[in-house]
Order: structure tokens, then sequence, then C-alpha cells
């Protein structure tokens, strides 16, 4: 087995200024976008750690917090929080801003679990070490 991985050295960010093109009838970005694209960066974040193929296999408590609007930017942010023999849990948040003000906040926050295809694979220890990586 590979030396440990700190949770640090799985982050993946995204950052996204929000477009007319994301909005839904409410004027804020459509939950189905945040989602594809949490699930994009949680899955880099899975790769960072299996160095093999995975693949999503549940997104658990997605709590959608606060909306995001036209003159508005997120930041997604994506870390292994745990995993096990195969399967890796990603913690993710995304952070919005408003762009006018300058104002940040927690707009999302999810579970994501990834599983390892290849079952030869041997998954590496995760290490929290910030107060928020030791809680989650």
């Amino acid at each position: 087995m590979s030396e440990p991985m700190t949770c640090r050295q799985t982050l993946a960010v995204t950052s996204h200024r929000v477009l007319a093109g994301d909005l839904n009838e409410h004027e804020t970005v459509y939950g189905g976008r945040l989602l594809e694209m949490l699930d994009g960066t949680a899955s880099i974040s899975a790769s960072r750690l299996a160095k093999s193929v995975s693949v999503t296999a549940s997104m658990d408590q997605t709590n959608f917090i606060a909306p995001f609007g036209l003159q508005d930017s997120f930041c997604i942010e994506t870390y292994v929080s745990g995993c096990g023999k195969r399967s890796i849990e990603v913690f993710a948040k995304i952070i919005g801003e408003h762009l006018q003000t300058g104002e940040r906040y927690i707009g999302l926050t999810s579970f994501l679990t990834f599983v390892v295809t290849d079952k030869s694979v041997s998954l590496r220890k995760i290490i929290p070490e910030t107060a928020e990586e030791k809680m989650i």
C-alpha cells in the first residue's frame, strides 16, 4: 500500500461566473447544472486518490442552502473525506460570491461516493488536517 494522502492533496476547485444560460425561470442557477458541475469537480478529487477509473455511485445529503443569481460567481471545492476498500467519499461545497458586494456565502453542501472499478486497486489512507476535515 502507498503512503497516506492528506485531504488537501485531493482538493479540486472549479470557479464559474453565472451567465444567463445557467438560469431557470426563477433567475437562479438550475439545480441540475450545479449537480453536474459538482460531480465533475468531485470526480477529480476521487481520481487524485484512486489513480484509477472510478464512477459516481451516489450523491448524499445534498443541501441547497442559498441560490446563485446572475450577478454572482461560485467556487466548487471538493476533497476526499474518507475511503473504504474500493469506495471513496468526497465532501463538496459551493461557495457563492455576490460580485457587486464581495459577500461570500455557502450555497450548497454534499457528499458524493465514488467506486473504483478495478478490484485490484488498493486505496491510500486519507489523513484529515484542518478542523473542517476532522469534523467531516
